[in-house]
């Protein structure tokens, strides 16, 4: 109150000047200055979980885009260029969660600070689809019914809603690795070869991170938004 007092004193005194500002227009003025930090702090104090899902989850999101598109520039080096266009759709649907949870937490007044690229090992194509069907598994199995149980109580909807989007579209993603998974062993040459040969396409739902290898005939799968909302994905060089 004391601290209220005093910002009134001062910018009556030192703003007179400006003819609009008066008693009648200071006071709702102040109660707005005050009251736009309250909101978020409030915010921020009834959902912590759901915060910090969001901050690991986004980390996690901008960790996956750089090791993806990593994975995506050996298999170019091993002459895997459809393998490499797996990897970089990959990349794009985990940067539209990414992009998601990032919006979430500034809608709730958090800060978002930049992920530093991470380190990370890249071993051969055929070590690296091992590594990207394990991570996807974890995530599928543990991460995201963890978060989404932990998350629950605090009611956040929008929150609830993008994990579980991103959820599902984990599940497509370790779909599309299952098809190359059977392959990672001695017969990995032979079905990467057939793989190559093969005319792929993949489309990224731009609202869910939804990857298909042709677009839904109605709408997404995941978020039931427009086929429209869906993008091809670039193959890289």
């Amino acid at each position: 109150m004391a601290l209220f007092v005093l910002v009134h004193t001062v910018l009556l005194c030192y703003y007179r000047p400006m003819k609009w500002l008066n008693q009648k227009t200071l006071l709702p003025l102040l109660v707005l200055l005050f009251l736009i930090p309250a909101v978020f702090v409030g915010a921020q104090s009834k959902c912590p979980e759901t915060i910090c899902a969001l901050q690991e989850r986004y980390a996690d999101e901008i960790h996956a885009v750089h090791k993806y598109l990593a994975y995506a520039q050996q298999a170019l080096s091993e002459d895997y260029p459809n393998i490499a266009y797996l990897f970089v759709g990959f990349s794009t649907s985990e940067s539209v969660h990414a992009r998601n949870f990032k919006r979430l937490l500034c809608d709730l007044g958090v800060e978002v600070k930049e992920i530093p690229e991470p380190e990370f090992k890249v071993s051969s194509t055929k070590a690296n689809l091992r590594n990207a069907t394990t991570l996807e598994i974890e995530e599928i199995d543990r991460e995201y019914p963890r978060v989404i149980e932990n998350i629950k109580p605090e009611k956040q909807e929008a929150a609830i809603q993008d994990i579980i989007y991103a959820w599902k579209a984990e599940k497509q993603h370790l779909d599309l690795l299952k098809k190359v998974l059977s392959g990672t062993g001695i017969f990995f040459g032979m079905l990467a070869k057939k793989i190559e040969k093969t005319d792929v396409r993949f489309f990224v739902c731009q609202r869910c991170g939804s990857t298909l290898t042709e677009l839904p005939k109605d709408r997404c799968p995941i978020c039931k938004g427009p086929v429209a909302g869906y993008k091809e994905v670039e193959r890289i060089r």
